[in-house]
């Protein structure tokens, strides 16, 4: 597969993927067109990069498809200067597309992970779930995959009025949501069912019913 293939490739998930889709913010279009996302798929699977579907990893995680990435960019509404903390790094694909927005982003990772990944990203890592309060406080939680709830300890992490792109596991069901943090208290609003990548270590505590 040549620069040129993935270049075309890469146009082609821009205007059918994207385009189409309800990613019609320009600013993560050029982005999402100029990082090459085959440099943040393993090797063996560099020819799936551009997939609409998620792309299985060494460690058992996997990278989001696409449309994913690109819904929640939208959402999360990204500034230059914003602080992000950036949960569920993988291989640095959104953590690369988040300095390319202009935000100094802190990727955490669990295990292996991405490596060093230029200006503008710093990787922590360590549980997903407890954030990186070092580097806290943040102007936007973004959490690259579904969680059946988000913790009070990133939350925790947050400005008052920071903005939250997440996606929530709900009865099997993975749902893009977005929202801010408002005197300590995170609201969520649902707005799209996506196929998105599950989280490990965000299970929600067992709820007594009567």
């Amino acid at each position: 597969m040549t620069d040129q293939n993935f270049s075309s490739m890469r146009t082609a998930m821009v205007e059918s993927q994207l385009r189409t889709s309800d990613v019609d913010d320009q600013r993560v279009i050029a982005a999402m067109a100029h990082v090459p996302r085959e440099d943040f798929v393993p090797v063996a699977r560099r020819a799936m990069a551009y997939v609409d579907r998620p792309i299985p990893l060494e460690n058992g995680r996997a990278l989001n498809p696409p449309l994913v990435t690109g819904r929640l960019l939208k959402e999360a509404q990204v500034e230059e200067g914003d602080r992000v903390l950036l949960i569920g790094a993988a291989t640095g694909y959104s953590a690369a597309l988040l300095a390319e927005l202009g935000a100094k982003v802190t990727a955490v990772e669990v295990g292996d992970g991405p490596q060093v990944l230029g200006a503008g990203v710093t990787v922590v890592r360590g549980p997903l779930a407890k954030g990186a309060a070092d580097n806290a406080p943040y102007d936007l939680l973004f959490i690259d995959g579904a969680v059946e709830e988000v913790p009070a300890a990133l939350v925790q992490q947050l400005v008052d009025g920071a903005r939250v792109v997440t996606g929530i596991v709900e009865r099997g069901v993975t749902r893009l949501c977005s929202g801010r943090v408002v005197s300590g208290v995170l609201g969520l609003a649902s707005l799209a069912d996506l196929e998105m990548v599950v989280l490990p270590g965000f299970s929600a505590p067992e709820r007594f019913v009567f």
